[in-house]
């Protein structure tokens, strides 16, 4: 190799090294600037996926709650038995939020009636009445609350992964 043909190729790789960090700095700059800009529905949002997520993961291998059904290479949902809807601040509850198959989750409304009766047993009685006393508590997650719920479950999607 001639010293012309060795400055310039090292002249590139010294550009392609410019550009590759001038493009990472650009993608963390915009999400940044995405971050700003997302309200507190955005981030809720984005809690609700990161979660269910994390529900799909902690119950794979379980039975669908409501129905009892094999969930292997069957989509199941993150069903809820008490609404997000009605009891909002039960969103990202463990124990309120289990995997179910489609039909159920769906087309019957969760099945709520079958998910009765599998619930207690999968939590426990306890823990099942504890659901129940919570339901009539409401807070509201501040935007930092909620970051760093994602953080946590993210974390926990990452752990499970591994296993």
């Amino acid at each position: 190799m001639e010293k012309d043909e060795c400055i310039a190729a090292f002249l590139k790789s010294v550009k392609e090294k410019q550009s590759k960090q001038s493009a990472k700095e650009t993608r963390v700059r915009l999400g940044q600037i995405r971050e700003s800009l997302m309200t507190h529905k955005d981030w809720i949002g984005l809690l609700q996926v990161v979660f269910n997520t994390f529900i799909r993961l902690r119950d794979t291998g379980k039975p669908c709650i409501s129905c009892g059904a094999d969930m292997k290479d069957r989509k199941g949902d993150a069903s809820h038995f008490y609404s997000v809807g009605h009891y909002p601040s039960l969103r990202v509850d463990e124990d309120n939020c289990h995997l179910s198959c489609v039909p159920c989750n769906q087309h019957k409304g969760g099945n709520l009636h079958e998910y009765a009766i599998r619930l207690p047993i999968r939590i426990g009685q306890e823990r099942f009445d504890a659901l129940t006393e919570k339901r009539n508590v409401y807070f509201k997650l501040t935007i930092p609350e909620i970051q760093e719920k994602i953080a946590d479950y993210k974390s926990k999607i990452k752990a499970l992964k591994t296993l």
